[in-house]
């Protein structure tokens, strides 16, 4: 791709978000409106809002590579995805709004009334906050690397210096109109460019259902492997060679390869003749970015339901999506929201499955070389070419770049929030801690995430947002649940259910980040946990809370209420 077109592209994206921003800024006048924009935002808006930080790197690059690489079994992404804010819809939005929250921990402790559980609530989100955090800043990365052959730190470090100037000048305020903003212009940049790639895919004779057999050349392909790679064989493959394969050098002649597994050394180029089938591959040395297709192989349907059961109740844990709803006017308000929120994103998620379907018939060689998320990228200069490719390209780049600063302006103005409150010392409750404390909780939200990803890789984004949401789903969904619809619930029962689940699936991740095991049934329970780790969080707080029956909060009655009684009902029942 031309990166004439594509750096202009996403500098204006920049820029465009700093003047949105700006704006914002204007109209922040007070502490509360950095936290919860004084709680004056509208449905349509709000639903724009929670859509544009929702639609991260996951949702714009990694849906696709998991098409792409996986096939059709990868749509519960989006499906999950989508559905998880009808449970969020049912069971949390407006009571949460009514709690009169400004974050999870509020929550924890209004409900509770506990700092203990207070602190480890707060504790959860910034642990969930930086594990989302980490693909955003690695999928920024990436972008940049593919298009314009920048560092792959380069991305990251952009967005990391947009978010932190954004949310710390202008707080909640200021990035509602910056995500409302940019949910249009993700949803512009995937849609017209799909436009054109379909025109051409009719056009072009190629064939009509691309997930009826594996993924083939269709032309003679060239790859150059960028590092050390296993190619696996399920037959034999007769494939020119410029480079290092099992331990032999090879200088462009054709090699024959038996069934199994052969190790490619960095800076071999493989050619492949048209027709041959694209052989399974992993990077070797990085066991976590390729146990995960291994594992769905091997227990596909227990992967698919820890998939389902993850983004189903994952939502309503997340710390970027859940205090929005704070910023919404009352209880019916954010239940309007949530209804938007459905059709927005649910009309979005239309357009990464076909990006997926296209590569794998035009750029099917990226599940060789383990770019598989850079598909939506480089299919407009693959299938249309010449100025009409380098425009749409930049267009998608323009969008991409959109993605991670949406959904990380969110994560990090979540995150820095509970650090205001639980880490920085200050004096007073929330409204009466500075500007200046946020801020600095801002800068520190940030800097964690950045490092982690300039210093590790990591799995491809999609995935890696999937493990945040098993870790969502298994800790703040017990809690936000049985919070909001069973008096009975104790401080010490949620405190050990949080642990339980909660801490079970970080620990789960953390293994399955590591690349430890790579195969088996271990490693299948551990790579998707949300089946054993939310059952667990649930039951754990119920029996322990039944244990101490002692300990239910006094007021208990009278705080249910509050939560599920109307806004104007209350008032009158008060008068």
């Amino acid at each position: 791709m031309n990166s004439a077109y594509t750096v202009p592209a996403v500098a204006l994206v920049v820029v465009a978000t700093v003047l949105v921003g700006a704006f914002g800024l204007r109209v922040s006048r007070t502490t509360s409106d950095f936290y919860v924009a004084s709680r004056t935002v509208g449905p349509r808006l709000n639903a724009a809002a929670i859509s544009g930080e929702y639609l991260s790197a996951a949702s714009f690059l990694g849906i696709a590579g998991l098409v792409l690489v996986q096939g059709p079994d990868m749509l519960w992404y989006p499906v999950g995805y989508t559905a998880g804010y009808l449970v969020l819809l049912l069971f949390v939005a407006a009571p949460l709004r009514r709690s009169g929250a400004y974050t999870l921990p509020d929550f924890a402790e209004a409900r509770l009334a506990s700092q203990g559980v207070r602190r480890l609530a707060g504790a959860f989100v910034v642990g969930v906050g930086w594990l989302y955090l980490l693909p955003q800043l690695q999928g920024a990365g990436l972008t940049l690397a593919v298009l314009t052959g920048a560092p792959d730190a380069l991305g990251g470090v952009i967005v990391a210096a947009v978010v932190v100037a954004t949310v710390a000048a202008g707080g909640m305020r200021s990035i509602t109109f910056v995500q409302a903003f940019q949910y249009w212009l993700k949803l512009t940049a995937l849609l017209v460019p799909a436009l054109f790639l379909v025109l051409a895919w009719q056009g072009d004779g190629a064939p009509r259902h691309a997930f009826d057999e594996p993924p083939a050349f269709r032309q003679q392909r060239t790859v150059r492997v960028d590092g050390t790679l296993d190619l696996r064989l399920e037959r034999p493959l007769t494939v020119t060679v410029s480079g290092t394969v099992d331990g032999r050098a090879h200088h462009g002649g054709r090699v024959s390869l038996a069934a199994g597994t052969h190790h490619v050394e960095r800076g071999t180029r493989l050619t492949f003749a048209p027709g041959t089938a694209v052989p399974g591959a992993g990077r070797a040395g990085t066991g976590a970015m390729s146990s995960l297709a291994a594992g769905r192989e091997e227990r596909p349907l227990y992967a698919t339901y820890g998939l389902i059961l993850a983004t189903f109740f994952g939502t309503m844990g997340l710390p970027h999506v859940v205090v929005r709803f704070y910023t919404s006017p009352h209880g019916v308000a954010a239940r309007r929201t949530t209804v938007a929120v459905l059709g927005l994103i649910g009309g979005f998620y239309l357009l990464p499955p076909l990006y997926g379907a296209l590569g794998r018939l035009y750029a099917p060689e990226l599940t060789i070389t383990g770019n598989a998320d850079a598909a939506v990228l480089l299919l407009p200069d693959r299938m249309i070419g010449g100025l009409g490719g380098d425009l749409l390209g930049a267009l998608v780049a323009g969008g991409a770049f959109a993605a991670f600063l949406s959904t990380t302006s969110g994560l990090t103005m979540a995150v820095a929030g509970v650090l205001t409150q639980d880490v920085l010392p200050s004096r007073g409750p929330l409204p009466a801690r500075g500007v200046r404390h946020f801020r600095l909780g801002t800068v520190l939200a940030m800097a964690v995430p950045l490092a982690a990803s300039v210093l590790v890789g990591g799995l491809p984004v999609a995935d890696a947002v999937g493990l945040a949401f098993a870790v969502s789903a298994s800790s703040f969904c017990p809690l936000l649940v049985l919070g909001i619809w069973w008096r009975r619930l104790t401080p010490p029962g949620a405190a050990a259910g949080m642990l339980a689940g909660g801490g079970a699936a970080l620990v789960a991740v953390t293994v399955t980040m590591a690349g430890l095991p790579d195969t088996g049934p271990l490693h299948a329970l551990l790579a998707w946990p949300a089946l054993w780790s939310v059952p667990l969080g649930f039951l754990t707080m119920v029996l322990v809370s039944l244990a101490t029956p002692g300990r239910v909060p006094a007021g208990t009655a009278a705080i249910l209420a509050r939560f599920h009684l109307p806004e104007q009902l209350r008032a009158e029942v008060q008068a």
